[in-house]
This record gives C-alpha cells, structure tokens and sequence, in this order.
C-alpha cells in the first residue's frame, strides 16, 4: 500500500499538489516549476496543519 495520496493537482509546468499522508492524514502541498519544487504542510487560516480524516481513504 502507498503511504502518500495524491488529491489534487494543476499546472503542467508550473505544478500544484496536494498529497495526504494516509498514516497520519496529514496534508503537504507541493510545488514544482521546472526541474525545481518543494513540499509543506498545508496549514489552514489559523497556522494548523490540515488533516483528513482516515474513513476517507
């Protein structure tokens, strides 16, 4: 089993991402541009990490 699943994409080059940690259900946002990226926690309007509930997996 995966333990990251992708929810969420756009762009092609300039790329978005939303992958959930299916351990934890912590959500991380992504970002490539080119053969350049990173990764985060997505943080919600107060600065707490989003987190999906595991009966959505």
């Amino acid at each position: 089993m995966k333990r990251f699943e992708k929810v969420y994409s756009q762009g092609s080059i300039n790329v978005m991402e939303i992958w959930v940690d299916k351990e934890t259900g912590v959500n991380y946002l992504a970002h490539t541009w080119g053969n350049a990226g990173g990764l985060t926690p997505l943080l919600d309007e107060n600065g707490v990490p989003v987190i999906t509930k595991k009966e959505k997996f």
